[in-house]
């Protein structure tokens, strides 16, 4: 079993149909296909082997897809870093996975040629660097068949973030990663004729394994944007080149400002929303201007789809994530991991095929993340109700979701450490009607120092990607602590819901 065979058999049966458009360049099937059989071929060259750690730190790009499969093909796993890491976010997680190839960009060359020897790199893949994708490919073979790797065998790493400051890169199987293709081609009910716009990053579990696997499982096409550009995805749209939209809330309701929207809506015949909570009220404002439902799921990195809502559109139930899919059985526990009566609180707990194997180089938070060792913990509150469907409540850790990104206080909380002008900080994440969250850092200033906000947001914007950085920042004289000395994040959020 290899993931890779999913572009094998769309290349068989569809050579012709485009896979990948991005701009004027349009490859179809047969032409991804060799692409990445001589990505394949020219890595086994250069002495990679089944299970070794292939990087891919660079924004969307049909070249990003051609490599992929072309590690996965090599039978390697994939290693998908954001295109936006820096500095020391890039060192600990290129020093945690240890990549020894990484496919990149040029504007990343010297970060990448300081990261060589220490972390076991070795190649870096892009103009200027060791070689570029075209010289690599060169090296290969056209002519060419996945390599068969056992079902358990991992075939991407893709990093959720931690907040301990240990980086979480959920280990996923060649098995969990086919029925997730499946799962969501299945549930969509995709066909060759879709087009699907993706603009939403190749390292996220959206873009990646929703959007990208679930159209090449189904020989569909992807349009592609490095980034959201409303004006280009609604011409995109118009001209009724796109039949799927995938976005998260923040698109949706930026959308809504258009008094035109429902003549801009070309062939579009399905919506979906993930990445983070979707207000109800957007859900039913689009359905009664567009006519088309907005789909939803809920999944994660280390287990997607988990849930879905919903393969029968007049079962919809706004407000939902849906039921659970096909094959992934979910449960409501307490906090002791014991089952909880159906309409209690409680963690969603799953166990299925497409869960992960383990965190990488984390045994300790493996251990944690599941009960009996097969019920991941999804660290978020839900309920079932009597019809089966799944509601989320709240998040039992402090995640904060902007965007559609997932941002971990403490990684920013520990940049803000690094300032001399900073005593103590603690940042939260408030309701925000367009981003969904925004990140707020409150500080407290060293004596005799002063803190500028325009100070600290230029000092984090160096150490942090752009979605990190806290958008507002709140000066205080001290922070409300409980008898052990604990920062009371809650007492924050009243205060500045109050204000």
């Amino acid at each position: 079993m290899n993931l890779a065979q999913n572009l094998e058999r769309s290349a068989f049966f569809f050579p012709s149909r485009p896979a990948i458009r991005q701009g004027g360049l349009e490859l179809t099937y047969a032409q991804l296909n060799d692409q990445a059989n001589r990505i394949a071929t020219g890595l086994i060259s250069l002495g990679i082997r089944p299970g070794e750690h292939v990087g891919l730190c660079s924004l969307n790009s049909a070249d990003w897809v051609a490599f992929y499969f072309g590690a996965l093909k090599a039978g390697a796993v994939a290693v998908t870093l954001s295109g936006l890491l820096t500095g020391d976010e890039l060192t600990l997680l290129v020093n945690h996975a240890k990549p020894r190839v990484m496919f990149t960009t040029e504007n990343k060359l010297p970060e990448m040629e300081r990261l060589k020897g220490q972390a076991g790199l070795e190649k870096v893949i892009c103009p200027g660097g060791d070689m570029d994708l075209a010289h690599l490919a060169a090296l290969g073979s056209g002519s060419f068949e996945a390599i068969d790797r056992n079902r358990a065998d991992i075939g991407a790493i893709l990093f959720t973030g931690g907040t301990t400051g240990i980086p979480k890169g959920a280990m996923l199987t060649h098995e969990g990663m086919n029925f997730s293709s499946w799962s969501i081609a299945y549930y969509e009910r995709s066909s060759e004729n879709d087009v699907g716009l993706c603009f939403l990053p190749f390292n996220h579990v959206f873009g990646q394994m929703h959007i990208m696997n679930g159209t090449i499982f189904s020989a569909g096409c992807l349009e592609l944007l490095p980034a959201f550009d409303m004006d280009k995805a609604l011409e995109l749209v118009e001209a009724g080149r796109i039949t799927k939209f995938f976005a998260v809330p923040t698109v949706y309701i930026r959308l809504l400002s258009l008094p035109d929207l429902e003549k801009r809506l070309g062939k579009l015949r399905y919506c979906f929303s993930a990445a983070a909570s979707m207000a109800m009220e957007i859900v039913k404002q689009w359905k009664e201007r567009t006519g088309i439902t907005i789909a939803e799921s809920f999944g994660q990195t280390e287990c997607m789809p988990i849930t879905f809502n919903h393969y029968y559109p007049e079962r919809h139930v706004v407000g939902s994530v849906g039921h659970p899919v096909h094959g992934v059985e979910v449960q409501i526990r307490d906090l002791s991991g014991k089952l909880v009566k159906q309409g209690q609180e409680g963690e969603i707990c799953m166990r299925g095929r497409n869960v992960m194997k383990a965190y990488l180089n984390n045994p300790e938070g493996t251990r944690d993340a599941f009960w009996e060792g097969e019920w991941l913990r999804s660290g978020d509150i839900g309920v079932f109700d009597r019809d089966g469907y799944v509601y989320i409540v709240d998040r039992l850790k402090d995640l904060i979701i902007t965007g559609g990104e997932n941002v971990y206080p403490r990684e920013v909380e520990e940049q803000l450490y690094a300032s001399p002008d900073v005593e103590e900080c603690a940042v939260i994440g408030l309701p925000d009607k367009e981003w969904g969250e925004r990140v707020v850092a409150y500080i407290v200033p060293k004596a005799g120092r002063t803190v500028v906000p325009e100070n600290v947001k230029a000092f984090l914007k160096g150490k942090l990607s752009p979605f990190k950085v806290p958008k507002k920042y709140e000066i205080v004289s001290d922070l409300p602590k409980s008898p052990q000395g604990k920062i009371l994040k809650r007492e924050l959020k009243k205060q500045l819901g109050q204000k």
